[in-house]
């Protein structure tokens, strides 16, 4: 699947799509609050054009990776924060890997030397995923978050470029 994936700069044209994603994917077992759009303009503007790598199966976007520097310091503008979603229809199938392959790739050519993500410990998919793919746990934010009469800890982790 990996072969059949092209991964471009996200347009204005796939904030539909994008949105839809985000609107299946994101729920209380992964995210310590519902992410939920009105509209494709909302949308817009909370994800500028180019803010996240689509990719892209025969015209159809299957999934994005969202990247920003964690603060707006130079000193710490070596450093990128990712988000990550895969269409539903196209987990386990390679999109992922090809999204994260593509992003180090991009981010070792543009100076960035650390690529960090956050997930909940309620994740254990995603967990897997970015340790998979090289990611060590950086620390714990113990019972950060309430969700659903549970407290829920969130985890930073890392990986060097």
């Amino acid at each position: 699947m990996e072969d059949y994936v092209k991964i471009r700069p996200s347009k204005k044209a796939d904030f539909q799509q994008l949105m839809t994603i985000d609107h299946l994917i994101w729920n209380e077992t992964n995210t310590p609050s519902s992410i939920y759009y009105e509209s494709v303009e909302e949308y817009g503007n909370n994800h500028a054009e180019g803010s996240q790598f689509v990719a892209e199966i025969a015209g159809s976007v299957a999934g994005y990776i969202g990247f920003r520097h964690p603060t707006p310091l130079e000193t710490n503008r070596h450093v990128l924060e990712l988000d990550i979603g895969i269409h539903p229809d196209f987990q386990r199938k390679g999109v992922g890997k090809a999204l994260m392959n593509f992003i180090e790739s991009w981010a070792r050519t543009n100076g960035i030397r650390k690529i960090t993500v956050r997930v909940l410990d309620t994740n254990p998919t995603a967990i897997s995923f970015y340790k998979k793919n090289g990611f060590v746990e950086q620390g714990r934010l113990v019972d950060e978050f309430f969700i659903n009469g549970k407290y829920v800890d969130d985890l930073f982790l890392y990986k060097k470029i």
